[in-house]
C-alpha cells in the first residue's frame, strides 16, 4: 500500500506574543545612553560659558576656552606631551607584552596558573597605591636610586619626577591588561599552523611573521586602543611620578577645575582630550589592513 502519512501541523510561534530580546535590552540601553550622554551634554554646555576671576563661571555662549587652548603654547605643549607619552608607553607595552603573552599562551608548565595570578594580582590594588610604591623605589635613597649610584656614582642622578619614572609607572599599570588580551588571542591561534609553516621550510621567525601575526592583529589592535585610552587619561601616575613640572592633560584639567576654578576651561580641555583620544583610536584601528579584519 502506498498510503501517505498524514502531515503533522507544527504550531508556529506568533511574532506578536511574548517579550522580544530587544525589548528586554531596551531599558538598560536607555539608562546607559542617558548616563553617558547627560554628563557630556552638561560638559559641552559648561565649556562655552564665560569665566570671570570674580564671578567664576557665568552663563554665555563664547568660544573663549577653546580659543585659549589653541592660542596658548602652554596648553598645546601639554597636549603634545600627553600624546607622545601615551603613544610611547603603548609602544613599550606592545614591545614587552607580545613576547610575554606568546610564552604564556604556548606554555604547558604547571606554573602557568601561578604566573597568570602574579600578573593579575597588581590589578587588585588601586593605581594610586601602585604609584606610591614606585615613588618609594625612585625617590632619593630608595632601592633603585641606591643601586643606580653603585653603578654610576653621581649624586645629580635622580629618577624621581622624570619622564622615565612616568613611563615606567604607566607601563606597569597598563601592561597586565595588554598581556591578558593578547594571551587570549594567541590561544585562539592553533599551534598546528606554525608547525605546518615550519614543515614547509619556514624559520620560526618567518612562521610567526607570516602566519601568527596576521591572525593576532585584530586582538592586538583592540589591546592597543585600550592601552592608548588608559595612557591618554592617566591621572595619578603623571601627577605623583612626574611632579608639578611634568604636565599632562588629566592633571591639568584637575588643576584648572580645583585650583584655578576655571570650570569652562576644564570642561573644554576634557572634551578636547576625549576628541584627541577618539581620533588616535580611530587612526590605530585604520592601521589594520582590511583583509585582516574578520
Amino acid at each position: 500500500m502506498n498510503a501517505t502519512a498524514p502531515a503533522i501541523a507544527v504550531p508556529r510561534r506568533r511574532s506578536g506574543g511574548g517579550i522580544t530580546a530587544g525589548a528586554m535590552v531596551l531599558p538598560a540601553t536607555v539608562i546607559v545612553l542617558v548616563m553617558m550622554a547627560a554628563p557630556l551634554i552638561l560638559l559641552a554646555r559648561d565649556s562655552v560659558n564665560h569665566f570671570d576671576p570674580t564671578d567664576l563661571m557665568t552663563a554665555a555662549l563664547t568660544p573663549q576656552s577653546y580659543l585659549r587652548f589653541f592660542t596658548d603654547p602652554y596648553y598645546l605643549r601639554v597636549m603634545r606631551t600627553t600624546v607622545l607619552v601615551a603613544v610611547s608607553a603603548t609602544g613599550l607595552c606592545v614591545l614587552f607584552g607580545v613576547p610575554i603573552a606568546y610564552r604564556l599562551a604556548r606554555s604547558r608548565s604547571r606554573w602557568k596558573s601561578a604566573i597568570v595570578v602574579a600578573l593579575v594580582l597588581p590589578l587588585f590594588m588601586s593605581g594610586t597605591v601602585r604609584t606610591l610604591g614606585w615613588m618609594i623605589l625612585f625617590i632619593k635613597g630608595g632601592l633603585l636610586g641606591s643601586v643606580l649610584r653603585l653603578v654610576w656614582p653621581d649624586d645629580s642622578i635622580d629618577l624621581m619626577y622624570t619622564p622615565f619614572a612616568v613611563m615606567v609607572g604607566l607601563l606597569s599599570f597598563v601592561l597586565p591588561y595588554l598581556v591578558l588580551i593578547l594571551q587570549a588571542s594567541f590561544e585562539k591561534i592553533s599551534p598546528a599552523l606554525e608547525e605546518a609553516a615550519r614543515g614547509l621550510g619556514a624559520t620560526p621567525g618567518r612562521a610567526f611573521r607570516r602566519v601568527v601575526w596576521p591572525l593576532l592583529l585584530p586582538g592586538l589592535i583592540n589591546a592597543v586602543i585600550l592601552c592608548l585610552i588608559m595612557n591618554m587619561n592617566a591621572f595619578a601616575t603623571p601627577l605623583l611620578l612626574g611632579g608639578p613640572r611634568f604636565a599632562m592633560m588629566a592633571p591639568q584639567i584637575y588643576t584648572e577645575f580645583a585650583t584655578n576654578n576655571n570650570w569652562p576651561l576644564a570642561a573644554a580641555l576634557s572634551l578636547i582630550l576625549m576628541f584627541v583620544t577618539l581620533v588616535l583610536s580611530v587612526v590605530a584601528n585604520r592601521l589594520v589592513p582590511r583583509r585582516y579584519r574578520a
